[in-house]
């Protein structure tokens, strides 16, 4: 059986799902799929204060073991102010965008195959921008790929990819907060 790491994009999670998502029963759910635990899981995200946030209850219930929480690593980056101008009207507003996280993600999936700590990928993802990682990953480092989110939202270059394609839209009622 081989050895799988789950990767996830906790914005990508957080902006797809219909409603609130229960962590805990997403990687039961994948792991009954892939047929096996998971080796490492990992949580990779931005906040406004990484050094502070790391801390926060979210956060320390996805580190914690089951059945208390999905014991995952969580690595988050540092939310980047961007000023921006409303085409309509000309007026100037600050947002926050994600600084640093895809290329994190990519960094870790590339990182952890040449390591040769896994043999399957399970990418929590929807962005194509993962492209590149994921067919050096697949082609050069010969590490099977799975991708796992939702049909409204998931790339079709990263489709292309995957050796399994997990449309988390089916597994929704089993794995929604209630």
């Amino acid at each position: 059986m081989p050895r799988c790491i789950w990767i996830i994009d906790g914005a990508y999670l957080f902006a797809a799902t219909p409603d609130k998502l229960d962590y805990l029963k997403l990687k039961q759910a994948l792991e009954r799929i892939n047929e096996k635990e998971f080796y490492e899981s990992y949580f990779l995200s931005s906040s406004p204060d990484p050094a502070g946030d790391s801390s926060n209850s979210f956060y320390t219930w996805l580190k914690s073991a089951p059945p208390r929480g999905p014991k995952m690593r969580v690595q988050l980056y540092q939310l980047k102010s961007m000023n921006v101008g409303c085409p309509e009207c000309g007026n100037r507003f600050e947002r926050q965008v994600q600084k640093g996280v895809d290329v994190g993600i990519a960094t870790l999936l590339i990182k952890l195959a040449v390591e040769n700590l896994y043999d399957r990928l399970i990418l929590t993802a929807g962005d194509g921008d993962f492209e590149d990682a994921i067919s050096y990953v697949k082609s050069s480092l010969h590490k099977e790929i799975w991708i796992a989110g939702f049909g409204h939202s998931l790339s079709a270059d990263l489709q292309s990819y995957a050796n399994k394609v997990i449309w988390v839209d089916d597994i929704w009622d089993e794995i929604k907060m209630v």
